[in-house]
């Protein structure tokens, strides 16, 4: 259905429960994401789901373009971004650690490998809970007298 309408499905994200569900759909398109695509494809979802009554009890349908900080959510998707730098949260610890942050340095049949601290390491995509692109954002500017904008006379 969302495809039928020229966008590109990323994933769906579910939180809160019975009663009071958020239901969290991710679209995109090569033009980019407007709101007025957002709107287009929430009333088309929400009367489905209406219709279908897939949805127990109420819920909140959100509609979003992926963001700066995208979450990825197949292993196509992680194979677009290799190179990019990416936290993952995992289903089960790994070796302690459910939050792995590093740069997304390849992926296999069945796992992504991330670059984390030097050390390639390879986690098994069935294990991931969530992953999302972490953008890296320029240290700020810190206030002080060899801060100061110049006035351009």
């Amino acid at each position: 259905m969302i495809e039928g309408l020229g966008f590109e499905l990323l994933g769906i994200e579910r939180a809160g429960g019975a009663g009071s569900e958020v239901l969290r759909l991710y679209i995109d398109h090569a033009d980019g994401i407007t709101v007025d695509d957002c709107e287009a494809v929430s009333r088309q979802v929400s009367g489905v789901l209406d219709v279908e009554n897939a949805v127990r009890g109420a819920y909140t349908l959100e509609v979003s373009s992926p963001g700066i900080d995208r979450p990825l959510f197949t292993l196509d998707q992680y194979r677009r971004f290799v190179g990019e730098a990416v936290v993952v949260r995992l289903r089960q610890p790994l070796e302690s650690r459910r939050n792995w942050r590093g740069t997304l340095a390849g992926v296999t049949e069945d796992a992504v490998v991330m670059e984390i601290d030097g050390e390639k390491r390879e986690i098994p995509f069935a294990g991931i809970d969530r992953g999302r692109l972490q953008p890296e954002w320029p240290e700020p500017m810190r206030p002080g007298p060899g801060n100061k904008p110049r006035n351009k006379a």
